[in-house]
């Protein structure tokens, strides 16, 4: 087994990978009118139809039922035999991020943007759409008692970031709470301090003091703002702080919390602080033991986004039980199945599905946990979610019932343009792997070149590092 071990190789792989992949993103003359048509369409708000069809027109949904005529020059998809349900919506997602996800640097980092380093090269895009996956609530990390503001967005693969970007979504914050943002395992070094807070009760302080700080800045511009209107002059605005500007965000209902939570008690923390300053959590994300206090987030109207089976994976997470779905639901709480991983998006389907084992929903249910429940969580279930007419035209196409250990994605639609196809992928496999062998041949070649120039034997005769062989570190690659 061989490797490349220099920076320009890795870039020269990492650009073929695009490149190749590009082929299956949308071309300019793909029909603005296509026929789904002969499909089992599972609508999710308004049942099934069996040889059901869908027309898209301009990236909406025309129309949707039986016996659908084509309009002349649609382009038609004969979907006899396999199933058509809405794109799955990702309620907690880490992909297409350029440089880390956490600023970890301070416990309140709600300046920090997740838009400003959303990668639309990232190969998890494409790897999501191959899982049907169309639409991901791009998430700050954990570190952080108060995190950054979050990003949803349409994986239209091949486009540039700003046309990733969900239009007209409200934006979000992520919090968290437990061992994350305390930094439980992070090891401080000789001579260092630890972080504030180190404790649960320092991060339930930490979220009540920059609430503090927000309501008194709001009050400042509220003021200001107030006395501009009567047409007093001279008035000299409150200093911009953009660290706050984000949580008055979250006072006056404009930008949404999702809460990285796992006990109840710190649960039950954060309802209380958001009752106290008047904002609301939105989802709480893996809410691992909601199933204890599910009575209160249905109260509280709060979402819970949550894993399928995921527990005992570090001690916070000992009580996670795989019934947790099933139970929050039962209270009469939204409930979606997030991934936080871009393998596990994949097969978000059989994610959901494992809460007809565990809990006993029935295929409605489990189906409605990565449609319709995220797009409400996520305040986008206008658009998205549900195949009606005049929604969104995004859709996965499956040869099996999605909730089916055979189902494979056929093709993922987005604004009815196809951003993955199983035929084509597979067909270009072979072209990828040709090319790839082309560009390892090449810089070997080139490498060869320069050392051969440089003579033999010194650090500078070969900067970087030639090829070398799995586990080799000495020519200047990664272990």
């Amino acid at each position: 087994m061989i490797r490349l071990t220099t920076h320009c190789s890795t870039r020269l792989l990492g650009a073929a990978l695009a490149f190749a992949l590009l082929g299956a993103a949308p071309q300019a003359q793909e029909s603005n009118t296509t026929l789904i048509k002969n499909a089992t369409i599972l609508t999710i708000t308004h049942g099934t139809i069996e040889h059901g069809s869908v027309l898209i027109r301009d990236g909406k949904i025309a129309d949707v039922g039986t016996n659908i005529a084509a309009p002349a020059g649609a382009t038609i998809i004969d979907a006899t035999g396999q199933y058509v349900m809405p794109g799955i919506i990702d309620c907690h997602s880490h992909i297409a991020i350029e440089g880390g996800v956490n600023e970890g640097s301070v416990s309140v980092s709600s300046m920090a943007n997740i838009a400003d380093v959303i990668n639309p090269e990232d190969p998890d895009i494409y790897r999501d759409l191959s899982g049907g996956v169309t639409v991901a609530n791009v998430l700050h990390g954990s570190a952080n008692s108060i995190g950054g503001q979050t990003e949803v967005i349409k994986l239209r693969w091949g486009l540039p970031a700003d046309k990733l970007v969900f239009e007209g979504a409200l934006p979000g914050i992520k919090f968290a709470l437990g061992e994350n943002p305390k930094r439980s395992n992070s090891p401080v070094f000789p001579g260092a301090t630890r972080r504030y807070p180190a404790t649960r009760l320092g991060v339930e302080a930490t979220i009540r003091q920059a609430f503090t700080d927000a309501k008194a800045y709001k009050a400042e511009w509220d003021d200001y703002n107030r006395r501009k209107a009567t047409g007093e002059q001279n008035l000299i605005p409150p200093r911009r702080d953009v660290t706050l500007d984000p949580l008055v965000e979250v006072l006056e209902g404009k930008r949404y919390i999702h809460a990285h939570s796992y006990r109840a008690d710190e649960i039950l923390m954060l309802l209380h602080v958001a009752k106290e300053f008047g904002f609301k959590v939105q989802t709480f994300q893996h809410v691992l033991e909601g199933y204890k206090v599910a009575d209160e987030l249905a109260a509280a109207g709060s979402g819970a986004s949550t894993f399928s089976d995921w527990w005992s994976y570090k001690l916070e997470a000992y009580d996670a039980i795989p019934y947790n779905a099933a139970l929050m639901t039962q209270k009469g709480v939204i409930v979606s199945i997030n991934s936080d991983d871009a393998e596990e998006a994949q097969h978000l389907n059989q994610e959901a599905a494992k809460t007809m084992k565990y809990g006993g929903m029935t295929h409605e249910q489990a189906i409605k946990m990565v449609t319709i429940n995220p797009a409400i969580q996520l305040g986008i279930d206008k658009r998205v979610g549900s195949i009606e007419k005049g929604k969104d035209a995004d859709f996965v196409i499956y040869n099996h019932d999605p909730l089916s250990v055979y189902a494979q994605v056929q093709k993922t639609i987005i604004d009815g343009h196809t951003y993955f196809d199983r035929q084509k992928d597979l067909a270009m496999r072979a072209d990828l792997e040709k090319e790839k062998k082309s560009l390892i041949e090449r810089e070997n070649k080139e490498m060869q070149q320069q050392r051969g120039a440089g003579g033999r034997g010194g650090r500078g005769s070969n900067p970087g590092g030639v090829l070398g062989t799995a586990g080799d570190s000495s020519a200047g690659g990664r272990s």
